[in-house]
């Protein structure tokens, strides 16, 4: 059993590190093999350029990195994200491993009536998205309408038929006090020790 994680965050003191770390040390606890994709450390590119598109269109990816992540996704049987919401959505290079990763002929194709999606990443049973954020999550629901949900749990997961898929997010983290992120980091721990 294999976890890919695909962090984004720049800081290594952000608290997204952290819940990294709690995370890691979970599965690690409860015999998972643990691969984690660092998007900012890898200086991933997220611009989807015209031989991007072309390669996209053609359902051959051309990226190198793309080339790695594939080989990287097809072993992993879950999937877990890591980043912040910045201005209510994910940061540029998450957004840009979705365009460029999640990729026809890669991690889904079409049906052959056009109508709807099959997922292609067979070993892939469970997509789970962690985000941090300073809005409040009554505000995110209401106001904002949940947009990062949409986009990447419903929108892109949900579309290709992936049926397991839960988000934690954790609201108002620079209001919260240390106590409290101690807290939600150890509940981490214990739950992806489990």
């Amino acid at each position: 059993m294999k976890t890919l994680i695909v962090y984004n965050h720049p800081y290594e003191g952000s608290f997204c590190r952290a819940i990294l770390d709690a995370v890691c040390e979970g599965l690690n606890n409860s015999g998972k093999e643990v691969d984690v994709i660092d998007l900012d450390k890898e200086e991933f590119d997220p611009v989807m350029r015209a031989s991007d598109l072309k390669a996209f269109v053609q359902r051959k990816p051309i990226d190198p990195k793309v080339l790695e992540y594939k080989a990287r996704l097809e072993s992993a049987d879950h999937l877990i994200f890591i980043f912040p919401i910045w201005w209510e959505l994910m940061p540029a290079l998450t957004k840009g491993f979705i365009d460029k990763v999640i990729f026809p002929g890669l991690a889904y194709d079409y049906k052959e009536n056009g109508l709807g999606m099959v997922p292609l990443l067979k070993n892939l049973k469970k997509v789970t998205m962690i985000t941090t954020m300073n809005t409040p999550s009554i505000a995110y629901q209401w106001i904002f309408g949940n947009a990062v949900k949409k986009a990447l749990l419903t929108g892109t997961f949900w579309k290709m038929g992936y049926k397991n898929r839960k988000w934690i997010s954790f609201n108002m983290v620079k209001q919260v006090s240390h106590q409290k992120r101690e807290q939600w980091l150890n509940k981490l721990v214990q739950r992806f020790s489990k």
